[in-house]
């Protein structure tokens, strides 16, 4: 067979205008000035994206990446000065006298000035996100529309690989180069609801049995609270997380059991006082909980990303836990790294056979922690809690380890 000659200019689909596949198509548009881009996604254009409530948290990676693609509204953001884990009691066995006085009662404390950056994250909706990188794209896309193409509105029903290309079917069928699947979302075990793929192949996947409830809570005193730190709290029943808002109060994650729900039953009141049992007194005071969403716990993750001339990245090659908080980190991590990697060598197929190779280490290592950590509250062996306090109680005391864990958190494994 003759050797394919290197590519010079591409033609790019990428599959999914969420965060990651508009952050992606932007970079692209910049960092391969060569090549063509378009972009599919099954919502409409108009469809009004900016109220969309749902929290999330950007580490500072990410926030420096949407500075560069200027897609940051710093105004819409509450900055992360300082990262706040502990354990509910009782967390820990009995230790002896002196051991017990140096761990105390276990809880790990991150903070952006021992870490010399302005802030570890930020905290902002969904939709604070998303609006300014579509604008973005939508101005890129009308500074250059012989090569960057939007198709809002155009779901993406198949793909099929072809020799160096791929075939993309959004009711017409096109041919590309290089297809670029950022589609994503929450875990599912519906068949019916799994992301477009060129052919059947097999994923690692595993339910939790966990339920994520999601909304807003306010605060008796916010004046009071400290602002700007994010609270996680490990509880028998699994994680559960308050993330400082710019506007106050704070969005909530509460993570319990499917099986033997104890969230589901309870009207807002009785959820306020479990909330206020649960987290860290350093918290504050919760006054009010808005009505939770809940969504289903689950890790789908593909053992590879490249099949052919089809890539996934996001959500579309792993959704996680969100007991780290960091699948959206670790989606745009795969975004500007693909982009970076094309810009460098022309030669597509070359820098997918490495892509594995380079992403491996931070996709598999965050893979893994959030694993790991979702299963621990499954658990029923004696001492598992305990495990997990004196983690959280060494790290807090082992100063380069816990550097070392900020840096990753920050800016992933390198």
């Amino acid at each position: 067979m003759p050797e394919t000659p290197p590519v010079t200019a591409l033609h790019i689909a990428v599959i999914g205008a969420g965060p990651v596949g508009l952050a992606l198509a932007l970079q692209a548009a910049r960092a391969l000035p060569d090549s063509q881009v378009t972009l599919f996604d099954a919502r409409p254009v108009d469809k009004d994206v900016s109220g969309d409530p749902r929290t999330l948290a950007l580490s500072l990676g990410s926030v420096q990446l949407l500075e560069r693609l200027g897609a940051w509204r710093a105004e819409l953001a509450q900055p992360i000065l300082e990262v706040h884990v502990s354990q509910q009691p009782p967390s820990m066995l009995p230790l002896p006298g002196r051991l017990a006085d140096l761990l105390g009662e276990p809880e790990l404390r991150i903070r952006a000035v021992d870490e010399a950056v302005p802030l570890l994250g930020a905290v902002l909706s969904y939709g604070s996100i998303v609006a300014p990188l579509q604008q973005a794209w939508l101005a890129a896309e009308a500074a250059a529309p012989k090569r960057l193409h939007s198709r809002f509105g155009q779901p993406v029903a198949a793909l099929k690989n072809l020799e160096h290309g791929v075939e993309v079917d959004a009711g017409i069928a096109e041919r590309f180069d290089l297809a670029i699947v950022a589609e994503g979302g929450v875990f599912t075990t519906d068949p019916s609801r799994q992301l477009v793929r060129a052919t059947e192949r097999p994923s690692i996947r595993h339910d939790y049995r966990q339920t994520a409830w999601v909304g807003q809570v306010t605060f008796e005193d916010d004046a009071t609270r400290a602002k700007g730190v994010a609270f996680e709290r490990f509880t028998r029943h699994g994680p559960a997380a308050l993330l400082p808002l710019k506007a106050g109060g704070a969005g909530l994650v509460w993570c319990v059991p499917t099986d033997d729900d104890p969230v589901r039953e309870l009207d807002a009141a009785q959820r306020v006082t479990v909330l206020n049992s649960i987290f860290h007194p350093a918290a504050g005071r919760i006054a009010s909980v808005t009505p939770l969403k809940d969504f289903a716990l689950g890790l789908s993750a593909e053992r590879t990303l490249t099949e052919g001339r089809t890539v996934r990245i996001g959500n579309a090659a792993q959704t996680l836990h969100p007991v780290a908080g960091q699948g959206l980190n670790l989606g745009l991590r795969d975004a500007f790294e693909l982009v970076h990697a094309l810009a460098r060598n022309p030669d597509v197929d070359a820098v997918l056979r490495r892509l594995e190779w380079q992403r491996g280490p931070d996709r598999w290592a965050m893979i893994a922690a959030t694993d790991f950590l979702a299963r621990s509250f499954t658990w029923k062996l004696p001492g598992a809690g305990a495990a997990r306090g004196l983690g959280l109680a060494a790290l807090q005391l082992l100063g380069p380890a816990k550097s070392a864990l900020a840096r990753q958190m920050m800016f992933g494994r390198r």
